[in-house]
């Protein structure tokens, strides 16, 4: 897989009827996981979207969640940018950049889910996420 750069939105609890409306829009592939499929099974998350990823025939990819448990969900916050891939050189060299004088909220570090993820706010005040696969 190539590196890939996507919006990834949050919302504060209806990412599942959001991401349903985008693809009646775009078409394509929907797939979503849970928090539950991931062992979180409190009854107010279970079925909450944890990721959430829309790939369209026209080649648009859009990635989406419900605000983690413990985080704050405004409008402003709610948007990040995803780089993505199985370049582990290229991605960890984008990461050490925008982490560098920015402000890291997840070390970029092995994960539940088997992949390297990381999330980060730069000096511009832009949150950047990224997984290496």
């Amino acid at each position: 897989m190539t590196s890939r750069l996507n919006p990834y939105i949050s919302f504060p609890g209806n990412a599942r009827q959001a991401l349903e409306f985008y693809h009646q829009v775009f078409g394509g592939n929907l797939n979503m996981n849970t928090y539950g499929d991931f062992g979180m099974e409190d009854a107010g998350v279970a079925d909450k979207i944890m990721h959430g990823q829309l790939e369209t025939r026209s080649g648009f990819t859009l990635m989406a969640a419900d605000a983690p448990p413990g985080s704050e969900h405004r409008a402003g916050n709610n948007m990040s940018v995803s780089l993505s891939g199985d370049d582990a050189q290229e991605l960890r060299g984008y990461w050490d950049q925008l982490s560098s004088s920015g402000t890291v909220s997840v070390p970029l570090e092995r994960q539940m889910w088997g992949d390297e993820f990381g999330a980060c706010e730069d000096q511009f005040g832009v949150t950047w996420m990224v997984n290496i696969s």
